[in-house]
C-alpha cells in the first residue's frame, strides 16, 4: 500500500480476526488492508464480504464483461485497490489480462470489442453523479445481452459502486496483489473528459 488509511486499522483479533487472516491468507496470498480498516465495524466488514460473495455466484453474465465493468468503475472512481485486485482475480480466473491491464485507458485502447466498449461506457455512465445511463445504451446492451445478463451486469456495476466509494474515502490504497503474482503494471488512467 503506498499511502496511509484516513481511519488507522484495527489490530485483526480474537477467534473471528484469526478466522478471517487465515481464509484471508489462503485464498489471496496476504491478509488485505482493507481488512484493518473494516475491522472497527465488524458487522459492516462482514455483511460487505456476504453480498460480494452472492454475487460472484451470479451466472447470467459474461464473467470478463462483469470484471472490465467493475473495474471501469474502480478506474472511475480513482480506487487503486479495486482495480489491482480485480486485476489480480483476472489473472486468478484466466480471463484476458492485456485487456484487464488496459482497463485504466480503455478509451485509447484498441483491444476491446464493440460491445466491451458498450459494457465500459455504460459502467461509468452508471458510476456518474448524476448516472448518465441512455435508454439507448440499455436498449443496445440488451438486445446483445438478454434481459438476464442486463440486470446482473447492471447489479454488479453497483456493486462495484458500493465497495469502490468506501476505499476512496477511506484512503484504502493498492496492496499490490497483481504485482505480487508477476502481472505487466495496469496502464496509466488517462484524465477523464469534461
Amino acid at each position: 500500500m503506498t499511502g496511509t488509511t484516513r481511519i488507522p486499522a484495527a489490530e485483526v483479533s480474537g477467534p473471528k480476526g484469526w478466522l478471517v487472516e487465515r481464509f484471508a491468507r489462503r485464498t489471496l496470498g496476504q491478509v488485505p488492508s482493507s481488512i484493518g480498516v473494516y475491522w472497527h465495524n465488524q458487522k459492516v466488514l462482514m455483511d460487505m464480504a456476504s453480498v460480494g460473495g452472492k454475487v460472484k455466484k451470479w451466472d447470467a453474465c459474461d464473467e470478463q464483461l462483469k470484471s472490465f465493468a467493475h473495474m471501469a468503475v474502480a478506474s472511475r472512481v480513482g480506487c487503486t485497490w479495486c482495480l489491482d485486485f480485480n486485476y489480480f482475480e483476472a489473472h486468478n480466473v484466466g480471463l484476458d489480462l492485456t485487456k484487464a491491464r488496459e482497463i485504466p485507458r480503455w478509451r485509447e485502447s484498441e483491444v476491446f470489442t464493440a460491445l466491451e466498449r458498450e459494457v465500459l461506457t455504460y459502467a461509468e455512465a452508471m458510476t456518474e453523479t448524476e448516472p448518465t445511463v441512455t435508454d439507448e445504451m440499455v436498449s443496445s446492451l440488451r438486445s446483445q445481452l438478454g434481459d438476464s445478463a442486463l440486470v446482473e451486469l447492471t447489479a454488479v456495476i453497483a456493486f462495484a459502486n458500493f465497495t469502490t466509494r468506501p476505499n476512496v474515502a477511506l484512503g484504502i490504497e493498492s496492496d499490490g496483489f497483481a504485482a505480487a503474482c508477476g502481472l505487466k503494471p495496469l496502464a496509466d488512467r488517462v484524465a477523464a473528459a469534461s
